[in-house]
């Protein structure tokens, strides 16, 4: 064994041509004698004192980084490479190298072998290719730069596209729910008891959560356009929380559920937008019901630590893996496979969770033991730093008025709103062009005119517009009735002459509470 590695390192020592070995740092560690007679130096001189790299000059220093490192990372060799070598005594020598790379034990070292080169005019020719390599590195840089940039234009585009989308489909879901939500409320006003609660109770139900997952579609198209704006006050969150859960009790009946709630002893006040909040709990109370198997434990908690509001929401459903739980707050993320989900949803309730909490400077976390052992979602808002939490207010159902004008293309929507607001005693006129609007307002000389944005001659606006100039048009209240409710077209509709902007389903509460008393 000895005299065989003693004759492997005299074949290394008297090889005609130049072995070197360098480690990952580029430090010579050895070199044989052949190598030290054509660079000029003894062995105590280069082992672990020279780099390769000095040895090369700029020209050759520049291809050996941009070629030779790359493919020697990737296929752990290179062969044939001319290159420039500069000795101790500052000559330029042409050689011919081919270098592999080997792991010995955890280190890695490079063994270069060089060879003379007979032609002295080789040393240019290899400065010419060396350019050569690298304008082909830079061009083909700049190509893939293009090509990045234009896929990130496309990516812009699509993500455009996908917010307009999202927006245009929310707009289209809500004119069919309109009539709906009128419909049903005609049916409780006439019905009354007569009726088995059973089938209302469902419809309205399931009205609600239709209309829930378009104001999600809205509200998600806001926050990734940047364009979500909050209408900030003091909130109370005791009473939000327990307006949450009172909203969705038929859910969680019709689900055989049980909904603990606990709060802290109010007022619990933070500096936010009310109706955003709202949206957050419900969220999120929806989410624990949808994946909580019938029959479940689900729990609302409201406390106070020195400087936060913390919201809990705990149920004991399917539970989430460790794995999805960075995940569970992306875009359209789902904790089931679309074939095996039989619960539902878009993916987009947890998603807009996070847009509304971070909006409010809070955050909220997800933690779960695993699949089968439930899931907790924790929300912290900052408190309020001084603020008085508004007295509130009992509000007395507004006496109907005496003339209401319905403007709507879609005759199901306006005859189905017109029967709501005949069961409060209003004296209404039903038109469906701003042609017949206009003609109405001479007429009939309405209180309140209930105006759609989109109808087949002009547009509600510009109708708004044509109204206010008319005789008495001032003191008519405007309302615009739309599917599109994005903040733009609120400042559209308040620029146009609007009083007040409801969007499509309307709820007739929320209408009465905007229709002038009596006199």
């Amino acid at each position: 064994m000895d005299q065989q590695l003693s004759g492997a390192e005299s074949l290394f020592e008297q090889a005609a041509c130049a072995l070197i070995v360098t480690g990952a740092d580029g430090f010579i560690l050895r070199a044989n004698g052949t190598a030290r007679a054509w660079l000029g130096y003894r062995e105590d001189e280069l082992a672990g004192k020279v780099r390769m790299r000095d040895l090369l000059p700029v020209g050759a220093r520049l291809f050996y980084h941009t070629h030779c490192q790359p493919i020697l990372e990737v296929q752990g060799s290179v062969a044939e490479i001319q290159v420039g070598l500069v000795n101790r005594h500052k000559e330029r020598l042409p050689v011919l190298i081919n270098i592999r790379r080997d792991r010995e034990g955890a280190a890695v070292v490079d063994h270069w072998a060089l060879f003379k080169m007979a032609d002295r005019h080789a040393y240019e020719r290899e400065l010419l290719a060396a350019r050569r390599a690298a304008e082909a590195a830079l061009e083909a840089r700049r190509e893939a730069e293009a090509r990045l940039q234009a896929a990130n234009e496309q990516l812009s585009l699509a993500d455009r596209r996908k917010d307009e989308f999202l927006a245009t489909l929310s707009h289209e879901l809500r004119n069919p729910l309109a009539p709906m939500r009128s419909a049903l409320d005609v049916l409780k006003f006439r019905l009354g008891p007569a009726a088995d609660p059973r089938l209302l109770e469902a419809f309205d139900r399931q009205l609600r959560h239709l209309t829930r997952l378009v104001d999600d579609l809205m509200e998600v198209s806001r926050i990734t356009q940047g364009r979500m704006q909050l209408s900030r006050a003091p909130v109370e969150l005791a009473a939000l929380v327990h307006g949450a859960a009172h909203d969705l009790a038929p859910l969680m009946q019709a689900a055989r559920h049980t909904l603990h709630v606990s709060t802290a002893e109010p007022p619990v006040l933070v500096d936010g937008d009310a109706t955003r909040l709202a949206q957050v709990v419900l969220n999120l109370l929806t989410n624990a019901a949808k994946y909580t198997p019938e029959g479940g434990e689900i729990e609302l908690h409201l406390a106070c630590t020195p400087g936060e509001a913390e919201i809990r929401v705990r149920d004991n459903g399917i539970g989430i893996q460790a794995e999805a739980l960075p995940t569970v707050f992306d875009m359209f993320s789902q904790l089931e496979p679309a074939l095996e989900r039989s619960r539902g949803g878009l993916g987009i309730g947890l998603a807009l969770v996070r847009g509304i909490v971070e909006l409010h400077g809070g955050t909220v976390a997800a933690a779960s033991e695993g699949p089968g052992r439930g899931s907790e979602f924790t929300v912290r808002l900052p408190l309020a730093a001084s603020a008085a939490c508004p007295a509130s207010e009992t509000v007395e159902p507004v006496p109907a008025v005496s003339r209401v004008l319905v403007v709507d293309d879609n005759e199901d929507a306006a005859d189905m709103l017109t029967m709501a607001l005949e069961m409060f005693g209003c004296v209404t006129r039903t038109v469906h062009t701003a042609a017949d609007a206009l003609a109405a307002v001479r007429e009939f000389a309405p209180d309140v005119a209930l105006l759609d944005i989109g109808l087949p001659d002009i547009n509600g606006y510009e109708l708004a517009r044509q109204v206010r100039a008319m005789p008495g048009g001032a003191g008519i209240t405007l309302v615009a009735v739309t599917g599109w409710g994005q903040q733009k077209d609120r400042e559209q509709a308040v620029a146009a002459g609007f009083d007040h902007h409801l969007t499509k389903p309307l709820d007739i509460g929320v209408l009465r509470q905007l229709l002038p008393a009596r006199p």
